[in-house]
């Protein structure tokens, strides 16, 4: 696979290879970081007979912070919690309006496996609202968005809350399967003698935990080690990436200071004072970046901490509802959530190329192409990923030899792409980042007067999500 990918690079059209290059080399250019304002265009809008208009009221998220900070102590569900109440007090929508929640997450905690449901007691809403959880790595919170849009377009629901939340700095840790086999069998022993000889067979190896790894269960193969030969099979460089990761926390410092993240809501940490802002954004500049060692692949790789998302403590929270709905309430919607699609690939050689395949279905769903699109926001899990699946959105060899598709669909522009940072600077706690993706598409069209965002994510196990959002008549 990567000799076939790296074939891709080689036979990349002269124009578009030399695109990439400028692309990649200008990505720390002061001139990118002011992006132009996209001029108000007058479009179709992608609403289809027969199907409801789906709506987004609000989207908020707590402040984003590294694992191991001010959530440390918390538990998802407080994380979650905080979230909601913030999405309350944002849209001060009645409890009682809300017919269901959907809340997504990744390492669930035991405890509350269904968090969703806990996290909604928590914040006061009624016991007879039903909540669930889903789980779909990376994409979680997508999917809690987009089977709440079901929900509604099915007539089953007007109002759903739908979100995401993960706490990194107290994940399970297990017991080895020999010690939880042992204490199990030993619950059940009825006698002394029973008892002695269970423990007798202890060994001290029993005692070696289980911890847990960003890896694939079907290829045993860390995401970071998999991102590393994706760069390397589309060619890739270290400073690439670097470049890439600078452009992504300068952008985000900029967004911050201005006031442009109006998602974030403060969060009140018992016990410690309040968090109003995420804490990963960290401009830094290529000369510090280049001291790290490679993080995975070692001595030779090109992914370090610098250009990769951090572990993450975060939680995220929207309000849909019909478009009726939502005007018989008294609101004025942001946007209107249009064609989704979910695409898997191999997970061991395609494992972060969701975008890449969700992207062109998509826009072939709504009749749109690249063009069209005025906002894009993608989850940047590596600068080695993102880069990869522009070369490969680029490339019409990839296009024919591995997606079945007779052309490229092309790689977004630069100055309409994450251009108020992304997942390598503002966090990625693992449940939580669509609903950030899909809220901020909202945000940035209304800023740049564009009409229609493209979100899209890849996810573990070699899937991935992407969908279109139509900004709100203003």
């Amino acid at each position: 696979m990567t000799s076939m990918l790296s074939h891709t690079v080689r036979n990349l059209p002269a124009s578009s290879a030399w695109a990439i290059r400028v692309f990649a080399r200008s990505l720390s250019c002061s001139s990118q970081l002011q992006a132009p304002a996209v001029q108000p265009k007058s479009k179709k809008t992608l609403a289809k007979s027969g199907v409801k208009n789906i709506v987004v009221v609000e989207g908020v998220r707590i402040p984003f912070l590294q694992s191991g900070t001010s959530y440390a102590d918390l538990m998802p569900h407080d994380l979650a919690r905080a979230a909601l109440q913030g999405l309350l007090n944002r849209t001060s929508v009645p409890k009682d309006v809300v017919d269901y929640i959907v809340y997504g997450t990744v390492i669930q905690e035991v405890k509350t496996s269904n968090v969703a449901r806990e996290a909604a007691l928590g914040a006061g809403f009624s016991d007879k609202t039903p909540a669930h959880t889903v789980t779909m790595a990376c994409i979680s919170s997508n999917q809690a968005m987009t089977t709440g849009i079901g929900m509604i377009a099915a007539g089953q629901c007007d109002v759903i809350v739908a979100g995401g939340v993960e706490l990194m700095s107290d994940v399970p840790i297990r017991h080895s399967r020999k010690m939880r086999k042992t204490m199990l069998t030993l619950n059940r022993a009825k006698t002394i003698g029973q008892k002695l000889a269970l423990i007798s067979k202890i060994r001290p190896d029993y005692f070696a935990p289980e911890l847990p790894a960003v890896a694939e269960f079907s290829t045993s193969e860390t995401m970071g080690h998999s991102a590393d030969r994706l760069a390397a099979a589309f060619a890739i460089s270290r400073v690439e990436q670097d470049e890439y990761a600078l452009r992504s926390h300068t952008l985000a410092k900029k967004a911050q200071d201005e006031g442009l993240l109006l998602d974030v809501v403060p969060f009140k940490v018992p016990g410690k004072d309040t968090v109003t802002k995420d804490n990963g954004i960290r401009p830094s500049s290529l000369e510090q970046m280049s001291k790290l060692k490679p993080a995975f692949v070692k001595p030779y790789g090109t992914v370090t901490a610098a250009n990769s998302s951090f572990l993450t403590d975060g939680a995220s929270a929207m309000l849909l509802m019909s478009e009726e709905k939502a005007l018989a309430l008294g609101y004025k919607p942001k946007a209107y959530l249009r064609d989704f699609v979910y695409v898997s690939q191999d997970p061991k050689d395609q494992l972060l190329l969701g975008p890449t395949y969700a992207t062109p279905k998509v826009l072939e769903k709504a009749g749109l192409t690249m063009a069209d699109i005025d906002v894009f926001e993608f989850h940047e899990a590596f600068a080695g990923q993102i880069l990869a699946n522009m070369k490969a959105m680029d490339s019409d060899w990839f296009a024919q030899n591995y997606m079945g598709r007779k052309s490229k669909v092309g790689a977004p522009p630069l100055e309409k792409f994450n251009t108020w940072g992304g997942s390598l600077s503002l966090g990625h706690p693992f449940g939580a980042t669509g609903c950030r993706l899909a809220i901020t598409a909202a945000h940035r069209l209304k800023k740049e007067g564009g009409q229609y965002g493209l979100i899209a994510a890849c996810a573990a196990g070699g899937q991935g999500h992407a969908m279109l959002v139509e900004l709100y008549p203003q």
